[in-house]
């Protein structure tokens, strides 16, 4: 499993369109998010906001996008290819969803170094590790969506499936605008939301405390929905692959 893990890094690095909208545009929404309008205390504040936003937005892209990668693969053949293989449902799964992972970082960091480096964001430095640790192991559950997505889907329709998911949940969420700005019964739904409570992770962090139990709970309950929506995607691929 090590060795196809690998594999799927390196054809995801490769790619031009993940650089590019995967890093690059992230970074470009939060610098154009956090530099308009007066500088003040409330302009840091939302500095320090919407970039753990923005990277939880990045991640997000880019764990959905392994799902657009798997569909392609179905269409290929190459799943034909994994199933006379000794990997079982499972670890085919979970090897895909650790590469995806691995996939998420560049995302992560680019953001939080726009961050420092250009609106000149501080922390202490065990906050800074522990947000990009938490944001990165945070990702799992949406990497498994788009997963789910890709051995369900044809690959036209995961793409257009993961940009609504993507949309949908960040909106939703509160990576793009505070859920305090939302009406009561939408920031009520956004709580219950998984981008939430991912984005959670990271402001906690920047405030020094530690995620609350009912945020773990949250994203925990999630992985289980989607991981167990992957396996149930790849067994139904079976059939029809």
């Amino acid at each position: 499993m090590l060795e196809y893990i690998k594999l799927e890094v390196r054809r995801t690095l490769r790619d031009t369109g993940f650089v590019v909208f995967g890093v690059g545009m992230p970074v470009m929404m939060y610098l154009l998010f956090t530099n308009i309008g007066p500088t003040d205390s409330a302009s840091a504040a939302w500095r320090v906001t919407s970039m753990v936003g923005m990277a939880a937005y990045g991640a997000l892209g880019a764990a959905l996008g392994v799902g657009t990668g798997v569909a392609s693969d179905k269409s290929l053949g190459w799943l034909r290819q994994l199933r006379v293989t000794p990997l079982p449902p499972s670890q085919v799964v979970l090897g895909r969803a650790i590469a995806g992972s691995a996939t998420v970082l560049p995302g992560i960091l680019a953001v939080l170094l726009s961050g420092v480096l250009v609106n000149g964001v501080r922390m202490d430095a065990w906050q800074w590790v522990v947000l990009a640790l938490l944001l990165w192991i945070g990702a799992l559950p949406f990497t498994l969506l788009g997963i789910g997505n890709g051995y369900r889907l044809t690959a036209q329709t995961t793409g257009v499936v993961n940009v609504a998911c993507l949309m949908g949940l960040a909106i939703v969420g509160g990576l793009w605008f505070p859920v305090d700005a939302f009406p009561g019964w939408l920031r009520s739904v956004a709580r219950y939301t998984p981008t939430n409570r991912f984005a959670e992770l990271g402001w906690s962090t920047t405030h020094g405390s530690a995620p609350g139990p009912g945020t773990v709970a949250v994203l925990v309950a999630w992985l289980l929905v989607f991981g167990t929506y992957a396996v149930i995607s790849y067994r139904r691929s079976a059939r029809t692959v």
